[in-house]
């Protein structure tokens, strides 16, 4: 199979999970539902993705992170934060049932694991900054701090109902990142 028709599976049965997703449970969804909705056999899946979690890092890689890559590199955060929000946004009930995922496959760990391995890759093809005060600042403790910190953000909003525009969330965030608590307190 080309590459090519390898992302068109791919893309139907995201597509197949996220209808199932709005009607029932993610938990509850079975791999043969998804492949009966996306018109292909079961073997077809596993050929693909190794579980409906592995599909559902797939979305969230595909859908969120990949349209951001570009913006991240070129320190765009602000901007990167803003259309990571409007993709939510536009399959709103999607997200909003995947963000309630708990446990070992949950929304959280697998939003934190795409935006680590994102920016793992940018860190990797980048020079760091000489000023980094420690070895144990790795790349990877960088990339985990920094996903941690915008997947709070991003599964924070999803769980208030999204009554925040995502402009005025990527403006949150920049505030957030670029000043410390130190100087947060002291800003009155």
């Amino acid at each position: 199979m080309t590459n090519h028709g390898k992302m068109l599976v791919d893309t139907l049965l995201a597509e197949s999970f996220k209808e199932l997703a709005v009607t029932q449970p993610i938990e509850k969804i079975t791999i043969k539902e998804i492949t009966d909705k996306a018109g292909v056999i079961r073997s077809t899946f596993y050929n693909h993705f190794q579980d409906k979690y592995d599909l559902l890092e797939w979305i969230v890689s595909k859908d969120l992170m990949d349209p951001v890559k570009l913006l991240i590199q070129n320190g765009m955060s602000e901007q990167a934060v803003v259309i990571i929000l409007r993709n939510i946004e536009q399959e709103k009930e999607f997200y909003m049932r995947a963000s309630r995922l708990e446990g070992q496959n949950s929304f959280e760990e697998i939003v934190k694991h795409c935006i680590t391995e994102q920016l793992i890759e940018i860190l990797e093809n980048s020079i760091m900054a000489p000023h980094i005060p420690s070895g144990w600042l790795t790349k990877e403790r960088i990339a985990a701090y920094h996903a941690q910190s915008l997947a709070f953000l991003v599964i924070s909003w999803i769980q208030s109902g999204m009554e925040v525009s995502p402009q005025e969330m990527g403006a949150v965030y920049n505030y957030m990142i670029h000043n410390s608590i130190t100087e947060i307190i002291g800003d009155e």
